[in-house]
């Protein structure tokens, strides 16, 4: 009786490694999907490179906003880069598989600097509260002391978190199928394959959304409403236009960012899609990445003169 009630032998093997079937619905897109995506990768780098590299020589650009903004061009790389070419190496051998260290360490990586991004766009926030409602302290609040912390901070704050979680997932039983219907490890498609009682897994993902994404979305809400406050209250229409040019970018960026992976974790375990988590992924993982420096170039002056310098010499 008690081998029956045992999972088959060879369930066990699936351990050893995931079959990340991505894009395999669709063969006849192959090449196409490919090439979108390896010009979308290199759009990334070159443009997010361009803005890390101009905010660091640029004597104009020495500033807390673009210090944070730098930074925050890394981080985009580092984490498109964790995704995308994982996917393009699949798109052309086929391959698709990926092993169990292999899958549980690009999962981590994607919770970490996900966790990063939340609290860096909160630091951002802040950085254009204080310039905006608090001016003539600005310099003196925003030192460079301070905003050395808020960027370690930024970067430590959710690794001790999410590498638990990634312990907790990974220790589940995947006992059903080793396929994971995603172009990368994620919680969801891989919560889907785990079997037995995963109701503390999906307790823990949901504390670590409202922890790591909820609060400071909440946060840039206070700020951004404490902005906005003090720009109505500016007396000529052309103050009020520019305070507001300066946010406009950021808030761009938060709304594609946040909008989709508060969706993405926050959403009932059983209305889980995978066809609909993988479009919301794509805005967080690639889309983002893609349009933050463009909406940080095209609609900030300093970053037009900075770029047009650097082409120049």
């Amino acid at each position: 009786m008690n081998d029956l009630l045992k999972p088959p032998e060879e369930n066990f093997t699936a351990l050893m490694e995931f079959i990340l079937l991505g894009f395999s619905d669709v063969p006849h897109l192959r090449w196409v999907l490919f090439g979108l995506f390896f010009l979308i990768y290199t759009m990334i780098l070159f443009g997010n490179g361009t803005i890390l590299l101009i905010t660091k020589i640029d004597p104009a650009l020495q500033t807390p906003m673009y210090f944070f903004l730098g930074n925050f061009s890394l981080l985009e790389i580092c984490y498109v880069s964790v995704t995308l070419p994982r996917m393009l190496i699949d798109l052309v051998t086929q391959r698709r598989t990926i092993s169990f260290i292999a899958c549980a360490t690009q999962m981590c990586c994607i919770l970490i600097l996900g966790a990063i991004e939340c609290f860096l766009l909160a630091v951002m926030a802040y950085d254009r509260y204080v310039a905006i409602c608090n001016p003539l302290h600005y310099p003196l609040i925003m030192n460079h002391k301070l905003c050395t912390q808020l960027l370690i901070g930024s970067w430590l704050s959710g690794i001790p978190f999410q590498v638990g979680q990634t312990l907790q997932i990974f220790s589940l039983p995947f006992c059903s199928s080793n396929q994971i219907n995603h172009f990368f490890c994620d919680i969801p498609p891989l919560l889907s394959l785990a079997c037995g009682d995963i109701f503390v897994n999906e307790m823990m993902v949901y504390i670590a959304a409202v922890l790591l994404v909820l609060v400071p979305f909440l946060l840039i809400l206070i700020s951004y409403g404490k902005i906005i406050s003090t720009i109505l209250k500016l007396p000529s229409t052309a103050s009020q236009a520019k305070a507001f040019s300066t946010c406009s970018s950021h808030l761009a960026v938060v709304g594609l960012f946040f909008g989709s992976a508060i969706i993405t974790y926050l959403r009932p375990s059983n209305s889980y899609s995978s066809g609909t988590d993988k479009v919301l992924s794509l805005f967080y993982t690639i889309v983002t990445p893609l349009f933050n420096p463009m909406v940080y170039s095209l609609r900030n002056k300093d970053v037009i003169m900075a770029l047009r310098k650097f082409l120049c010499k």
